[in-house]
C-alpha cells in the first residue's frame, strides 16, 4: 500500500468523511545523475548566492518574492502558515455537475481517496453510492502545498478518486492554434470516421512504453559489458513529399484492418481524382487502386469503339 500523501476530511454538506490522498499512479521512468565523463563522479548541484558568491546551507535560504528587477520581498514559512486557508485540512464538495461537462483540459493528477478508519465507511458509502446512481461528479476546493486548489471527485472501482484542476484562467485558448478554413469532400470524411472506427479498441492494457524497455536493455546491456544493438526505427516518410489524402486514408484503413486480423476485403476504395502533380513527385498506388483503374480505362474504351 503506498504511503499517503495528505489526511483530513471531505466536507458533503453537513457529512464528514475522514480521509487520506493515495497517488494513483506511479512513476517508473529511468532517471540519470549527472556525472563527470573522465571518471564517472557524480555532479550535483551547488546553492550559491550570486551576490558573494558563498556556498549556502539549506537553512540559509528562504523565500523571495520578485517585485520588480531591483526590489525582491522576503516571505517566511510562518507567515505562510498563517495565511487563511479554510480547506487546508479538508476537501469541500462545492457543487455536483454532469461527468460529461467537464473539459479534459482542466483536470491534471490524480489521487485515490481512502476512507481513514472504520468511521468514515458509511459516509464515504454513501457519496461513492450518490455519485454512481446520479451519474454526475463533485467539484470540491481543497489545499495543496501551500496553495488552495480546485478538484473534481468521481468513483473508480468502488474508490473515490480526486482529480486535482486547473482553475479557468490558468487554461489558455487554442483560437490561435486553429488552422485556416480548407475544403473537405464527404468521401474523406467518411473514410476518415471508417478508420477511427477499425482503431477502435476497449483494452487499453495492451499498450507499453517501448522506449523504456529499449532504455532498460541499454542499461543492462551495458552494465554487463556489452555492445548495446542498434534500436530498429519505423520507416520515415520522404522529406517534403506530400501524399494523397484519400491514399493515406484507404492504406491506413487497410492496415489497420489487417493489424486487428481482418482480412480488408470489405473496406471502401474510393478512385483517387488526379491531380497536378510534377513527374517527380508522384504517390505510389497500391495494387488494389491500380487494378480497378486500368479496368475501368478498359470499359471507357470498348464503350467509345
Amino acid at each position: 500500500m503506498a504511503r499517503p500523501l495528505w489526511s483530513g476530511a471531505i466536507s458533503f454538506g453537513l457529512v464528514t468523511i475522514p480521509t487520506k490522498i493515495i497517488s494513483a499512479t506511479e512513476d517508473h521512468s529511468i532517471h540519470f545523475r549527472r556525472v563527470h565523463l573522465e571518471d564517472l563522479g557524480r555532479v550535483r548541484t551547488r546553492k550559491v548566492c550570486e551576490l558573494d558568491e558563498k556556498e549556502l546551507t539549506q537553512g540559509e535560504i528562504g523565500k523571495g518574492y520578485e517585485v520588480s528587477k531591483d526590489e525582491v520581498v522576503q516571505v517566511t514559512d510562518r507567515e505562510l502558515e498563517e495565511m487563511p486557508l479554510p480547506t487546508a485540512k479538508a476537501i469541500e464538495i462545492v457543487a455536483f455537475v454532469d461527468a460529461g461537462s467537464i473539459d479534459p483540459v482542466r483536470i491534471g493528477d490524480s489521487y485515490y481517496l481512502g476512507a481513514d478508519g472504520q468511521v468514515a465507511a458509511k459516509p464515504y458509502t454513501l457519496l461513492r453510492q450518490a455519485l454512481e446512481r446520479s451519474d454526475k461528479v463533485a467539484i470540491a476546493k481543497w489545499a495543496w502545498h501551500g496553495r488552495e486548489r480546485l478538484g473534481l471527485l468521481q468513483v473508480r472501482e468502488g474508490a473515490i478518486v480526486l482529480h486535482a484542476m486547473h482553475w479557468p484562467d490558468e487554461v489558455r485558448s487554442p483560437e490561435s492554434l486553429a488552422p485556416r478554413p480548407v475544403e473537405l469532400e464527404e468521401s474523406e470524411i467518411e473514410q476518415a470516421v471508417q478508420l477511427a472506427e477499425s482503431m477502435t479498441t476497449d483494452d487499453l492494457t495492451q499498450f507499453r512504453d517501448r522506449y523504456h524497455d529499449a532504455l532498460e536493455e541499454l542499461i543492462a546491456a551495458k552494465s554487463e559489458g556489452k555492445e548495446p544493438e542498434p534500436a530498429e526505427t519505423g520507416a520515415a516518410g520522404e522529406s517534403g513529399q506530400v501524399m494523397d489524402l484519400m491514399a493515406a486514408l484507404n492504406a491506413s484503413v487497410t492496415a489497420a484492418k489487417e493489424k486487428r486480423g481482418e482480412n480488408g476485403e470489405d473496406a471502401t476504395v474510393h478512385e483517387i481524382r488526379p491531380r497536378k502533380k510534377s513527374p517527380a513527385k508522384k504517390p505510389a498506388a497500391k495494387k488494389s487502386t491500380a487494378k480497378k483503374t486500368a479496368s475501368s480505362k478498359t470499359t471507357k474504351k470498348r464503350s467509345a469503339s
